[in-house]
């Protein structure tokens, strides 16, 4: 009699041992997904504060970029773009639009001194480009909570768990193919 009670309290203890050991595997998934989308949200803070600084941007260029409709044409579709995205991942696209389409501006305002002069210009372009930089900051720790997540849901034991859960990879955030080409110039 004494034996079955040992054994019954060892199997109870690896019963509880495993469960435990599956819980954690599930909290840190949890925890993990979480990052993830407050990852995101941060970088949408950013990408909201740059969307909101866009029209004084080309409200102050207008005036003396007068032959760059063009320019500021893309700036307003991608920015338009941007108000309309459902998704993480159209959000993402339309982010890209954005920053070459800012890539551009400021390349085009290189052709203009007296923009260039301008101090509420200079303001704007410092504004955005701090913003860019906290973006791109905010990107890579994005990408950091979405690789550790993949890698999370693909390694055992976390695995079973993951499909438990019905956890899906996600992507990361990427660079567009336009945002690596270098930005064209044109002497107007």
């Amino acid at each position: 009699m004494g034996v079955a009670i040992l054994v019954g309290l060892v199997v109870i203890l690896v019963v509880v041992g495993v469960i435990g050991y599956l819980l954690t595997i599930y909290n840190s998934l949890v925890r993990l997904k979480n990052d993830i989308d407050k990852a995101w949200a941060n970088i949408d803070v950013l990408l909201k504060q740059r969307h909101d600084e866009l029209p004084k941007l080309i409200e102050t260029c207008k005036g003396y970029m007068q032959y760059e409709q063009k320019t500021f044409q893309l700036v307003v579709e991608a920015r338009n773009a941007y108000s309309k995205a459902p998704t993480l991942a159209e959000k993402a696209q339309a982010d890209n639009l954005i920053t070459g389409a800012l890539k551009t501006l400021f390349a085009v305002s290189e052709n203009y001194p007296d923009l260039k002069a301008n101090n509420n210009f200079m303001q704007l372009q410092n504004r955005i480009s701090e913003l860019e930089e906290k973006i791109a900051d905010r990107r890579e720790f994005f990408n950091d909570d979405v690789n550790t997540y993949n890698i999370r849901i693909q390694q055992l034991p976390d695995v079973f768990v993951a499909k438990m859960m019905s956890l899906q990879h996600k992507e990361l955030f990427k660079v567009s193919d336009e945002d690596r080409r270098d930005v064209e110039v044109k002497m107007t």
